[in-house]
Formats: structure tokens, C-alpha cells, sequence
């Protein structure tokens, strides 16, 4: 069975998640290729044992992109991994007789916030005009696109969001990242509780909000803000502004080593899917404070592996971090719940073999297609 995937993005959780996808779909005897969006990305997966290719896409109309070396592709399987890739990628596919995945891992920041929340407001800035493009335009574009193949939601939210919104019901299959086991992170010690989070940063992620709530926490603490983004100098300034100890080293390639330094993780997202940054806290055996959010609560169960607070709510947040800090006992019970919970119910091995499965039923058994 030949697979190809296809990734227009330089970085964030879906190349992440492809990364741990891809050699184990070959592992599992299929033949892959991924194609994506730089050299440097395409030496990644090649160091992985994985053939690649750098096939860039500059924007949603760059047809002669995708078509550049689409005559090398030889697939039975195309699964896409973001909107730029699903758009192009999907309708050339299909046209060439392979079968199309393509895997929905979020939504724009405009109504991601409404995944799992039915009724909240809209995200950001978003004028009315833009909004009903998003509702009434994008997603009605989305859902036709998914008659062409299967999509794959990461999430239960996901997955419910979209049935709602008028994709087919018999399109959606529901099949979770994985996350590759850690070894057990150290408490650092010393006087200061080390909170960290990871996010893109910008309005959806909610940062301003943590940093509020830090302000507000009756105990020491260093934050460890890790990503990049539009708000970082007003995040910046904000943190400055109310005296909370805060390092912003942007984006950094070695996040799970990062971990081991932290005693808290936190995501205070306003919108989210299954964000891969608290899978890696959880499988490090971090405790995490996150909101109720998207498919958050199908990994951080309340008061099990960490606590839930509501998205925006500043107070609620600093009583949850502020809570943790006086109880390192609870800390470390969090911590290894959570990280028994990625062992059990988010293995990277089996979402591989629950996608070879998929893929061999849309080729009819055979991994060619019927």
C-alpha cells in the first residue's frame, strides 16, 4: 500500500504529530512518501527512515505548486494535514484514483472557541462580515471537500462540531494523536514553583490570561513561555508590566527535554482541539492546569490528572496554579495519572495501526483501491 502524505506547514502540532505518524505507518509495512513544505523538513522525516520530498505551497491558490512533482506521486492513500494542503491536494488526488484523508486538527481562531462550547462568542477581533465567511463559507467548502475522501477528527469535540455543521456523518472517523512515552520529569526544587506553558502566541491561546492569573497567585513563581507569535512583545510588555517573572525563549525544537525543568504546565486556550502540547506535559508526567476547552477534557480529567478551569476566567485560574503550588503531593499524583493516562489511551503504535486500518478499508482490503 502506498501512502503519501502532504504538510504545507514549517512547524506546529500537526507536523509534530506527522512526524510520529509517518515511520510507523511505514514500520507497518506501507510504502510512504511525505511531501512538505521545506528541505529542512523533508531531512527530518528522511532521518526517521521515512522518504520526502520538499514540495512547497505558498498559498491556498498555488495550484501550480501542488502540481509541481505531483507527477512522481504513485498513491493508493493521500492524507492531507492542513488546510492549505487539503484544498490543493484533495481534488488532485482524487482525480489520479487514489483514496484522500485529509485530518481536520483545527479550526480558524474566529470560532475555534465554540469547539465543545456551543454558544461562545467568537474569537479574536472578528469582524461580522469575516465571521459569516467562516460559518456560511469556509466550513460549507470544508464539508464538500470531505465528500471526496474521509477526514479524521482528533477529537470527540472535533467530531461532534462537524456532524453538526453538515459534513457526513459516514465521512468522520475519530482517531486521537499519539504521544511517545517520556521518562518521568524531576520536580527542579528551589523557592519558586517553575510554571510552563507552549502555544502559539496569539489571542486564541490566551496567554494574557495566564499571566493575569500569575500576577494574582499568592506563592513565588517563574513562568517558562515557550512558542512565538504576534502578541509576544504586548505579552511582553504585559508580564513587565505586572510583575510576574517571565522568559519567552519562542519557538525551541527540544519542548519534551524543556519539560523536565517545569513543575506546572498550563494552557489556558480560548479555543483548542487536542493540543499536543499537554499530551507531551502529560506523557512527561507534568501535572497541567488547562481550560475546558475542545477535546482538553478528553485528556485532562478534572481533578484526576490535573484541574479545569473555564477559558477566560482569571480567577479560577490562579486559585487552580495557586492550589498546586502548596500541594506538591497532589502535584505528583497528577502527574503520574496523567501519564499513565498517555500510556493507556494515546500510544503512538496503535493510532498507527487504527490508520492503516482506515487506509486499508478504503482501498477494500487490499491496500490497492477497489
Amino acid at each position: 500500500m502506498r501512502v503519501v502524505y502532504v504538510s504545507s506547514i514549517p512547524r506546529g502540532g500537526p507536523l509534530s504529530h506527522l512526524l510520529q505518524l509517518a515511520p510507523r505507518v511505514a514500520g507497518l509495512g506501507a510504502e510512504v512518501l511525505v511531501l512538505c513544505a521545506d528541505e529542512r523538513l523533508a531531512g527530518a522525516f528522511r532521518e526517521r527512515g521515512v522518504k520526502a520530498a520538499a514540495l512547497p505551497l505558498r498559498h491556498k491558490l498555488d495550484l501550480a505548486g501542488a502540481l509541481r512533482g505531483w507527477d512522481r506521486v504513485n498513491a493508493d492513500v493521500v492524507h492531507t494535514h492542513d488546510r492549505r494542503a487539503g484544498l490543493l491536494a484533495r481534488p488532485l488526488a482524487r482525480a489520479r484514483g487514489a483514496r484522500v484523508v485529509h485530518t481536520l486538527h483545527g479550526l480558524p481562531e474566529e470560532i475555534a472557541p465554540r469547539l465543545g462550547r456551543d454558544g461562545a462568542p467568537a474569537g479574536g477581533e472578528a469582524p461580522g462580515l469575516r465571521l459569516a465567511w467562516i460559518v456560511h463559507g469556509y466550513l460549507r467548502i470544508e464539508a464538500a471537500l470531505s465528500r471526496l475522501g474521509t477526514v479524521v477528527a482528533p477529537s470527540h469535540a472535533m467530531l461532534r462540531f462537524l456532524v453538526e455543521h453538515g459534513f457526513p456523518a459516514r465521512r468522520l472517523r475519530w482517531i486521537p494523536y499519539g504521544i511517545e512515552p517520556r521518562a518521568a520529569t524531576s520536580p527542579p526544587g528551589g523557592g519558586s514553583l517553575v510554571v510552563g506553558t507552549a502555544a502559539n502566541l496569539e489571542p486564541w491561546k490566551g496567554i494574557d490570561v495566564l499571566l493575569d492569573a500569575c500576577a494574582r497567585v499568592d506563592a513565588p513563581l517563574v513562568l517558562e513561555v515557550f512558542g512565538d507569535g504576534g502578541e509576544r512583545a504586548s505579552l511582553e510588555s504585559r508580564a513587565a508590566r505586572l510583575g510576574v517573572d517571565a522568559r519567552f525563549h519562542g519557538f525551541v525544537a527540544d519542548l519534551p527535554a524543556r519539560l523536565g525543568g517545569l513543575d506546572l504546565f498550563v494552557l489556558p486556550s480560548r479555543g483548542d482541539n487536542l493540543p499536543l502540547a499537554v499530551m507531551e506535559a502529560m506523557a512527561a508526567g507534568l501535572p497541567v492546569v488547562a481550560t475546558r476547552v475542545g477535546g482538553v477534557p478528553e485528556l485532562v480529567a478534572d481533578g484526576a490528572t490535573g484541574l479545569v478551569v473555564e477559558p477566560d476566567d482569571v480567577a479560577a485560574l490562579a486559585g487552580a496554579i495557586g492550589a498546586l503550588a502548596r500541594h506538591p503531593g497532589q502535584r505528583r499524583a497528577y502527574g503520574e495519572a496523567g501519564a499513565r493516562r498517555m500510556r493507556e489511551c494515546f500510544a503512538p503504535e496503535a493510532v498507527a495501526q487504527r490508520m492503516v486500518a482506515l487506509y486499508r478499508e478504503l482501498c477494500g482490503g487490499s491496500g490497492t483501491p477497489g
